[in-house]
């Protein structure tokens, strides 16, 4: 038998790691988890909110963007506001694939206490391919793969001259590995939430029982886990961002944890290193997110239009350069001098501030948090 891959040896699944090594790795991000969410907790409710819709829309968009699927920020924050009742405004209305994988984070998240189950994992499955298709090509959807064109593999390179980098194990044993998988994730073990959150991921990852989104579905159930370590149903870092941010390194170490030992210290010490990280990065953008809420909490009083708001979360977002006339214009699809007229508003209203310069060269940017008016 070919023992190339850990699925295949006689002591799979019996996972084993080095608790001592460990344990200085998982006390920081014990520790950084904790103080991440002290100041949370501290935010009055509409920041936690946005700190909170901030974090899942980046969770959304980095997890399909690991598996080179870019959506639309905007679309995906459109969709999480809108699932969660909160204001939408000016947002654009997200598409299909959007609306999939936020339904896909936000059951796994909010409703993280609920066991996970094989008809909860076929759910998440038909979300994400609503059509039955992956691209150009039919799959089966809801269900375990059925490897009716050959073995589940992943590959690179050109035809002829593909390199094999896993080879999954056969449709046959995913009905008994699933089922051991599901068990194990909803056991009363002394493993801690943190590490089964990295356990989960590889271990669902290495089964691969859907014939395409594996990877995706093994980031929610490892958001799950976190979720439950968290105790909350709030997100506020994301794990998907850390990964992004290291997506080669990443593919290197699941292909190296497939080829070594059930001894998994390696990888776990590199997903402790990669969420610790992605905590740091949550703690940063913090202040980001409190002056987005700030703006808010001055414009909502007397509420800009819906133009103006379309625009401002623009700005907000992933705007490149400042704004203009033009731009403006072309955001929105209205003529140059209603454009004109709802800068000027804008700029009355201390919204928006004016840029050194003049004439055809004019533009503008959004206000400072210390420039808002009181």
């Amino acid at each position: 038998m070919n023992m190339g891959y850990i699925h295949e040896r006689p002591e799979w699944p019996e996972f084993t790691w080095d608790s001592q090594a460990l344990s200085g790795p998982l006390a920081a991000v014990r520790y950084k988890q904790g103080r991440h969410l002290g100041r949370m907790e501290a935010l009055g409710f509409e920041l936690r909110t946005e700190a909170s819709l901030s974090a899942l829309t980046d969770e959304v968009v980095k997890t399909s963007a690991i598996e080179g699927e870019h959506l639309d920020p905007g679309q995906v924050r459109s969709s999480i506001a809108r699932k969660l009742g909160l204001d939408a405004g000016g947002l654009p209305e997200p598409g299909r694939d959007v609306e999939g994988i936020v339904d896909v984070m936000l059951d796994a998240t909010r409703a993280h206490a609920r066991p996970l189950t094989d008809d909860r994992l076929f759910g998440w499955h038909a979300a994400l391919f609503p059509t039955g298709r992956s691209g150009l090509y039919t799959i089966t959807v809801g269900d375990w793969r059925k490897d009716l064109h050959g073995p589940m593999q992943v590959v690179s390179g050109p035809i002829g001259k593909e390199k094999v980098h896993f080879r999954a194990p056969k449709a046959a044993r995913l009905e008994e590995e699933m089922a051991r998988f599901l068990d194990w994730f909803e056991s009363d073990d002394a493993v801690d939430p943190v590490l089964r959150s990295g356990i989960a991921h590889l271990w669902f990852v290495t089964i691969h029982p859907f014939d395409d989104g594996n990877g995706r579905i093994a980031r929610a159930i490892a958001e799950m886990a976190l979720s439950r370590a968290d105790r909350t149903t709030e997100r506020f870092y994301s794990m998907s961002s850390g990964i992004e941010a290291r997506r080669a390194e990443y593919y290197l170490q699941l292909e190296s944890a497939q080829r070594s030992s059930l001894d998994i210290t390696a990888w776990l010490a590199w997903f402790l290193d990669c969420l610790g990280h992605a905590i740091d990065a949550a703690d940063a953008s913090l202040g980001s997110v409190l002056s987005k809420a700030k703006l808010w909490q001055r414009i909502n009083p007397q509420p800009v239009n819906d133009r103006q708001r379309t625009v401002i979360n623009r700005m907000l977002g992933d705007f490149e350069g400042h704004l203009t006339t033009s731009k403006y214009a072309k955001l929105v699809k209205c003529s140059a001098d209603t454009a004109l007229r709802d800068i000027r508003e804008l700029l009355d209203r201390g919204i928006i501030v004016r840029n050194p310069g003049g004439g055809r060269s004019t533009s503008y940017r959004l206000a400072d948090a210390d420039e808002l008016p009181a």
